[in-house]
């Protein structure tokens, strides 16, 4: 009843380690889950450990040496001593010694979901047969647990969806609609007047709401992608950068996307462009600060093409020994593209870097 309690995954998993910690009387206590292939842990949750001691240990396990045994072989192990184990694997440097050793595996609907690790028996005793009964008990009260766990997670997961396709569908035919109607009025209203001044001033008005209706486009298409808000985002990652800086630009920068940048950019080319923003804008705070940024990232037309502006006093002579617009150049061209540094008409520097897309 307690492991089920919860419907947050995270939280049940930990809980059914600290579970099986008491239960068994162990000093340590881990929660192997492996990967969508079978083969190694993805994931590895550990009770008796602080943070310092889990820093000083570093990568955590993919299930070699005992840990794999359970992955190969998915049946209870218990072992008085784990290094008399042929397949003994070590331990690594600052990892606390550990001896006797219950290893039990976790089903959810008949397949193998993850691997329950208990060791050091407290008291210097080994694990009993009773201890292992209630580890294997454990184990099948936690797979129901586990099992309504993920089925909340999926219906989280549905509503979400349901809640952008309604959202990507209310932009679309309403925003969009009223965007394109209110350009339509604007372009007949250019032919009443003799202004040449008033005529620019529309037709302005007109650019930037075609600008925004492209915008928004581009939100609704990002919002229909199953991978929204899934893993790495380069909007996220760009966004969380401008409010880093903000204290040595002075003000937060205004970011502008244009095309489907989280679905077009992944891999080491999102890393890249995160690095170029990142270099761009100190580079900002270093020579034009305090200073109004503004970072556009435009991936529509075949081509990754991002500026940095700024209303600083202007691009000045290189500096001897500067790097920062070394690398940054040395990243375009790496990837057969360009970068050019130079003045704004209305005063400040825009940096331009320009990438071709993978094909």
């Amino acid at each position: 009843m307690g492991l089920g309690a919860d419907l947050d995954l995270p939280v049940v998993l930990h809980r059914i380690i600290e579970t099986a910690v008491e239960l068994v009387d162990a000093t340590y206590g881990a929660l192997g889950v492996l990967d969508p292939t079978g083969t190694y842990l993805s994931e590895f949750l550990t009770v008796g450990l602080d943070e310092d001691q889990r820093r000083a240990i570093g990568d955590l396990p993919k299930g070699h040496g005992i840990l794999g045994l359970l992955i190969v072989n998915p049946r209870p192990i218990r072992l008085p001593d784990l290094s008399e184990h042929p397949d003994s694997f070590g331990f690594p440097p600052n990892h606390p010694p550990m001896n006797s050793f219950l290893g039990v595996p976790l089903f959810v609907r008949g397949e193998v979901f993850g691997n329950l690790y208990l060791t050091d028996k407290r008291g210097g005793e080994v694990f009993t047969d009773v201890d292992e009964e209630l580890a294997v008990g454990l184990a099948s009260a936690a797979a129901v647990a586990i099992d309504n766990a993920r089925l909340h997670a999926r219906e989280r997961e549905l509503d979400l969806l349901e809640d952008r396709e309604r959202i990507a569908r209310d932009l679309h035919d309403t925003v969009i609609q009223r965007l394109f109607a209110t350009g339509l009025s604007l372009q007949a209203s250019i032919r009443l007047t003799d202004d040449p001044r008033l005529t620019t001033r529309i037709q302005t008005a007109i650019d930037d709401l075609d600008t925004t209706v492209r915008e928004v486009r581009a939100a609704i298409f990002e919002l229909h992608n199953p991978q929204y808000q899934q893993g790495p985002s380069v909007r996220r990652n760009l966004l969380a950068i401008g409010s880093e800086l903000v204290d040595v630009l002075g003000s937060e920068p205004a970011f502008r996307f244009v095309g489907p940048v989280d679905t077009t950019i992944d891999g080491d080319l999102a890393a890249t462009v995160v690095a170029v923003v990142r270099e761009g804008l100190s580079n900002v705070a270093r020579h034009a600060a305090p200073s109004r940024a503004a970072v556009t990232l435009d991936v529509e037309g075949g081509r990754l093409l991002l500026t940095i502006d700024d209303e600083g006093p202007g691009p000045g002579p290189p500096r001897a020994g500067g790097r920062g617009l070394r690398n940054i150049r040395a990243r375009a061209e790496a990837l057969g593209g360009t970068t050019d540094l130079e003045a704004r008409p209305d005063g400040g520097a825009r940096l331009v870097w320009q990438v071709p897309l993978p094909g």
